[in-house]
């Protein structure tokens, strides 16, 4: 007897529980199994059309054509700006349902072009050699996490009844090592550290933002893969966390239970596995054995139906089978994608990103005494370096040496560019016996100051097989190639030396620093990073940056890269002096710090509020970063050095003072015991605030005065919910 069909998924009058579920009674297996992979088959006489839930956004849409490429995520984290980022993210969101809508008019729906975004990717940077890590936040779990929240918030919206987008948490959890091993590594970590440092930015993204999807990682952790452990997604995601949304598997991860891991001997055993174990739809196609594996009675049809009921009614909450009119999102046109206004935007970013690591005799902003300029180095002009990976493609950008050449013309001031030498290679190019320092230092020597564009580009960090690309990890943290020669001979010449560095992950470079005048620290800074870059050399504006990373003096400073014990690993649990610090960045201007109404006690489970008044005492206007960090004096738990509790960005005009009202939440006050309890106990706290660190090194490099005080917590030890 034929079912009738009926198109529930259409009807408005239902919730979104009884619209999918109503769908799914009339699925058979085989339409219910094609729907849990990333390319989800069409079921026509349903109503369901085809969909590819695989998409990027991590710093703009991308892999989609033209869109607009803001600084690359570790740059918008060195904003230390979660409202800002908000705003960013808000844009992008604009352009995924501007081409998302674009593409549907004439019924494309392949890859990149939907309104699932595999973003962000909220590890925790713990290793510079790490080619990913310029896809992150940087190296704390809070300031992760804070971030996090921020475009989470700004990609979904907040219409209470539609997203305007998803956004995805990855790589759960524990990941970001050696890439040449994530699909093989069996993660060792015990339970303080899991939560201490990995677990954190997840479980406050899951719970303060309602992320639609967390993404499992390649690897396992303590024996299980991480798309098919029952510990990982089921105990903690979903039974401690809460989690309500959809977990997908990384891409192919699937694949490597049997390919790598060895831990199944079958594609339909893996399937089996990842499915039996928490994972509702597979980044890849191994899913589609799970039509095999219920007919073997490895899964049941039951459990089919609650992953498709998942990802039904988030196709639901994205508007995707309801009228135009009645979705707002569906009437955002592509023609705001590539806007002027984000083009501003993306400039804007980009400025606040930029850190300023040295200024030596306040070289920067440059005089007018500067007529003539050289700008020198391998990514001065290079398009490369202003996207980095996860990138779209901008219909219009300015290098380095365009920006500044921009802005030089408006000021009568001469540029000389020179290459200088390869950003790699010993040898210029195919020209072996092409040696094009020369031309360099003679630039050098008829300027007033030097620009020396250095640094790295996605050719030389980033993911396991990413086109084009040389190498994803790092051995040496130095400069590539010959691009530290190029800076010894230019030095040479005498004249003033201003770094840029263009580069996802940290540089160390003790031996050249001490010949350099002045130094900026980049990144990737997106579309519009030349005239960003130039808006600082010329004063136009006063950096604000602030290091979301430790940038250590060598890698021998750094424990062995295969290891995920945190010991000697970031500001938080560092052993040795760093060359530049985490949240450390200068001014144009001087700021002072001082807390007013800072409590001496607190009870137990008690924010903790206070006020921190800041005054800007230079000459420049511009914004300042207030951090505050804590550290723990009596508990007998160890605990890490210091650790990032708050921070905000303020603007201030010369002279003008302004108040930050910090809060500290009472869970970061709470202490990790070994065996990964969350524990609230009566101690004494020293708080920290400043625009820095309070360690030796920021202070003596930024020359600033830090604000410290102590206070008491109250009451009976308790342990709280993580």
């Amino acid at each position: 007897m034929r079912m009738e069909v009926t198109n529930a998924l259409y009807d408005r009058s239902l919730s979104r529980a009884e619209r999918a579920g109503r769908t799914i009674e009339q699925m058979t297996l085989e339409e219910k199994v094609s729907q849990l992979v990333y390319k989800s088959a069409a079921v026509e006489r349903l109503g369901i059309p085809a969909y590819h839930w695989w998409n990027e956004c991590l710093h703009g849409v991308a892999r989609c054509g033209t869109a607009t490429v803001f600084p690359q995520a570790i740059g918008l984290a060195a904003m230390f700006d979660a409202d800002f980022l908000y705003r960013v993210a808000s844009a992008i969101s604009d352009e995924i349902r501007g081409k998302y809508n674009a593409y549907q008019k004439i019924g494309d729906h392949s890859i990149y072009k939907g309104i699932t975004e595999y973003a962000p990717n909220i590890n925790i940077f713990r290793d510079p050699r790490w080619g990913r890590g310029q896809e992150t936040y940087g190296e704390d779990p809070y300031l992760t996490a804070e971030l996090g929240i921020a475009f989470i918030r700004g990609i979904q919206g907040d219409d209470p009844d539609y997203r305007k987008a998803d956004a995805n948490v990855k790589h759960y959890v524990v990941h970001s090592g050696p890439d040449d091993l994530r699909h093989e590594i069996d993660v060792k970590i015990d339970e303080k550290q899991f939560r201490e440092t990995y677990l954190y930015a997840f479980a406050r993204c899951i719970r303060e933002a309602d992320v639609a999807c967390v993404m499992g990682a390649y690897n396992r952790v303590n024996g299980e893969a991480c798309s098919g452990s029952t510990r990982l997604l089921k105990d903690i995601l979903r039974d401690e966390l809460g989690f309500q949304g959809y977990v997908v598997s990384d891409s192919f991860a699937i694949d490597d239970f049997h390919l790598h891991h060895r831990i199944t001997d079958s594609a339909v055993e893996s399937a089996a596995l990842a499915f039996n174990n928490g994972c509702d739809q597979n980044g890849g196609t191994t899913f589609l054995h799970l039509t095999e594996a219920v007919e073997a009675g490895l899964v049941k049809e039951e459990d089919i139906d609650r992953s498709v009921q998942r990802l039904l009614e988030e196709r639901i909450r994205l508007g995707m089978f309801d009228e135009r009119a009645c979705v707002p999102f569906h009437r955002i046109s592509e023609d705001i994608v590539d806007c002027p206004e984000f083009r501003l935007l993306a400039r804007e970013a980009a400025v606040r990103s930029i850190v300023l690591l040295k200024n030596k005799d306040n070289l920067l902003p440059l005089r007018r005494e500067v007529r003539t300029l050289a700008v020198i180095g391998p990514n001065a002009d290079s398009r490369a370096v202003l996207l980095g990976n996860y990138a779209g493609t901008p219909s219009r950008y300015t290098t380095i040496l365009r920006g500044i050449q921009e802005e030089a013309d408006q000021r009568d001031i001469r540029v000389i560019y020179a290459e200088g030498c390869d950003l790699y290679q010993e040898e210029y190019r195919e020209l072996c016996d092409t040696d094009l320092i020369p031309e360099a230092v003679i630039a050098a020597q008829k300027s007033d100051a030097v620009v020396l564009c250095l640094g790295l580009s996605p050719v030389l960090e980033g993911e396991e097989g990413e086109l084009g690309a040389v190498q994803s990890d790092r051995t040496d943290l130095g400069l590539p190639g010959r691009q530290a020669e190029l800076l010894r001979q230019v030095a040479a010449v005498g004249k003033p030396v201003i770094v840029i560095l263009c580069n996802g992950s940290p540089l160390s470079i003790p031996e050249e620093e001490p010949l350099i005048d002045a130094l900026l620290e980049a990144w990737y800074p997106g579309e519009e990073g030349g005239h960003a870059v130039a808006d600082i050399l010329f004063g136009k504006r006063s950096p604000s940056g602030r290091m979301p990373v430790t940038v250590v003096n060598s890698v021998e400073d750094l424990p062995p890269f295969e290891s995920y014990d945190m010991k000697g690993r970031t500001y938080r649990y560092l052993e040795k002096a760093p060359m530049y610090p985490f949240g450390f960045g200068l001014s144009f201007s001087g700021f002072t710090y001082e807390a007013e109404e800072f409590p001496r006690e607190a009870a137990l489970g008690e924010d903790i509020r206070f006020q921190v008044k800041v005054r800007n005492t230079g000459t420049y206007d511009g914004e300042t970063t207030v951090q505050v960090y804590i550290r723990n004096n009596t508990t007998q738990t160890k605990t890490p050095v210091r650790q990032l509790v708050f921070f905000r960005k303020i603007y201030l005009r010369q002279g003008e003072s302004g108040v930050v009202e910090a809060r500290i939440r009472s869970r970061d006050l709470a202490v990790i015991e070994q065996d990964g309890s969350c524990v609230l106990e009566p101690d004494e706290y020293t708080v920290y605030a400043g625009g820095v660190q309070p360690d030796a090194v920021s202070v003596a490099l930024s020359g600033e005065t830090i604000w410290e005080g102590t206070f008491r917590t109250v009451g009976e030890r308790r342990e709280i919910p993580y």
